[in-house]
């Protein structure tokens, strides 16, 4: 088995499992833009960051700042449905400690906006194992295009081939793919069969529980 030498998290659906929040949170958002569109069909058409969604589905009806307002409020409710209930998917701080432990570096590449993903680090005890942290406002382009996966190599020195991505949906799949990374799937959002036609997935997994299972790709 080859041993990989680091580590880049998504954020949403593979370190907390919130993609459903989200999408009742765009549900809501897009009704009020007179888009009634029942929670399957968001599930499947809602994916990415903001600004590229609203443009996405309504071309140039919002100027930028209309976006981003409307962007903006749908986040933060978000925020607020999710703060009561905000926890780790089962088994990560552990498998965190183990990483750091093995000296494996972290990083986080997530398309969420900056406030969410530091509202998360802010009230999870884990921004101390990361050695960097992007999000939506530092790329140009979305998942799946790499280029937030690309500035977490760039962030710990490694090479696509060394580094394993963890994700949970297709979109980021697809973007660790075209960074040249191999991924792990956490099966919050989406089943294995959806993502028969990637070839470079190490595995699948319902949590982070299996640890000892986990840390034999990096060590």
């Amino acid at each position: 088995m080859k041993k990989y030498q680091a580590a880049i998290f998504d954020m949403d659906g593979t370190m907390v499992d919130n993609m459903m929040i989200h999408h009742r949170a765009w549900q809501v958002s897009l009704k009020k833009l007179g888009t009634d569109w029942p929670i399957e069909k968001v599930m499947q058409e809602i994916h990415g960051v903001n600004e590229e969604i609203l443009h996405r589905l309504y071309g140039n009806r919002f100027t930028r700042a209309e976006r981003l307002a409307i962007s903006a409020e749908k986040e933060k409710a978000y925020r607020e449905i999710f703060l009561p209930q905000i926890k780790l998917i089962e088994g990560l701080d552990q498998f965190l400690n183990t990483l750091e432990a093995a000296k494996i570096p972290m990083a986080i590449g997530t398309a969420a906006p900056a406030e969410n993903a530091h509202f998360l680090l802010d009230n999870l005890p884990i921004r101390k194992y990361f050695k960097a942290i992007f999000h939506a406002g530092d790329v140009s382009k979305g998942k799946p295009d790499p280029e937030v996966f690309l500035h977490g190599l760039k962030a710990l020195d490694m090479n696509p081939e060394d580094c394993i991505v963890f994700e949970d949906s297709i979109t980021g799949a697809a973007a660790a793919k075209n960074a040249g990374c191999a991924a792990i799937i956490v099966t919050t959002t989406h089943q294995q069969e959806e993502f028969a036609d990637f070839d470079h997935i190490l595995a699948f997994i319902n949590d982070f529980t299996e640890v000892e299972t986990l840390i034999k790709y990096f060590v």
